[in-house]
């Protein structure tokens, strides 16, 4: 059995996601991450379905993976692509409000 030294951030989310947000943001570039970013942010979206409709999604998934990556990505460059993903699919602020 493996012994992990930290404790899983969202139990729903997982380990494999905590595991792979602490790696991102060892990551030096934002080119770099962005893709795995984006994959964060999905893998939370299906989890937390709730938050879909929250006005402050943006930032409440920012939050997550800030915590889950050990602060090593920023909340600002998460929220950013968080917000860029609804945009794509249609979604805007104002509609969540």
């Amino acid at each position: 059995m493996i012994k992990y030294e930290t404790k899983i951030v969202d139990r729903s989310v997982g380990r494999n996601a905590d595991l792979l947000a602490v790696e991102v943001g060892k990551m030096p570039t934002v080119e770099e991450r962005y893709p795995y970013i984006r994959i964060l942010i999905s893998i939370i979206e299906q989890v937390h379905p709730e938050w879909n409709q929250a006005p402050s999604k943006d930032k409440q998934v920012a939050h997550l993976i800030f915590h889950m990556s050990h602060g090593g990505i920023d909340r600002e460059e998460t929220a950013n692509i968080c917000r860029l993903r609804d945009e794509e699919r249609g979604f805007s602020k104002k509609d969540r409000n």
